[in-house]
């Protein structure tokens, strides 16, 4: 998983609230267990007509913001299913962090293990931020995880709160496996001590 630290990009802003993860990524497209590849279908029903064109007036498919970083909506991002593909297919696309007033449990822990950064800012905060991304390619927005700091193109200061433990494994870019890797000879020394401990007996055969 890349480490994040700190990322100057451009935002696409999405004021829509209850963006549930089939909007994210249709069910349609879940047949693969690949983490890339879908970034193509990300938002397939917003960004596609019926004949698979793109629909000019969507955001991602407008040139400033075909490559935006970080994705701006309201309350409630990631709600419905648990679908793991919905981050996935936000990677993919190459967004890194995700601002919105809330987000589903489940979406929001699924963010944070697969290297994107969820930040929770008031609705009014996400809105001022939204108006900074529609000026697209000449207003860029910094999020500094170590810092913990969203940065304003006018250079106004806007802290958040991270949970620590994941805050850390980000920095480090550390996914689960990796965080518990880090004590593999820890984990290989208690499994010499067990094997020793167990012994099968051989009586009686």
């Amino acid at each position: 998983m890349d480490k994040f630290t700190r990322l100057t990009t451009v935002a696409a802003p999405l004021p829509q609230e209850n963006i549930d993860t089939d909007q994210i990524i249709p069910a349609r497209f879940l047949k693969t267990i690949q983490r890339t590849g879908l970034g193509k279908h990300l938002f397939a029903d917003q960004r596609y007509d019926e004949s698979g064109n793109e629909r000019p007036d969507f955001v991602l498919n407008k040139p400033a913001y075909r490559h935006a970083g970080i994705l701006i909506t309201l309350d409630n991002l990631g709600c419905g299913s648990s679908r793991e593909h919905a981050p996935w297919a936000l990677l993919d696309f190459g967004i890194r962090c995700v601002i919105a007033p809330s987000f589903a449990d489940i979406f929001h822990s699924n963010c944070f293990k697969n290297g994107i950064l969820p930040i929770a800012l008031p609705r009014n905060v996400c809105e001022a931020l939204m108006d900074d991304a529609r000026q697209g390619e000449n207003a860029r927005l910094t999020v500094d995880l170590q810092a913990k700091q969203v940065i304003r193109p006018d250079g106004e200061v806007i802290p958040f709160e991270v949970d620590p433990f994941r805050r850390e494994k980000l920095l480090e870019g550390l996914d689960d496996i990796a965080q518990t890797l880090l004590e593999k000879q820890a984990i290989e020394q208690f499994e010499a001590r067990a094997a020793r401990a167990w012994i099968p007996s051989t009586r009686g055969n």
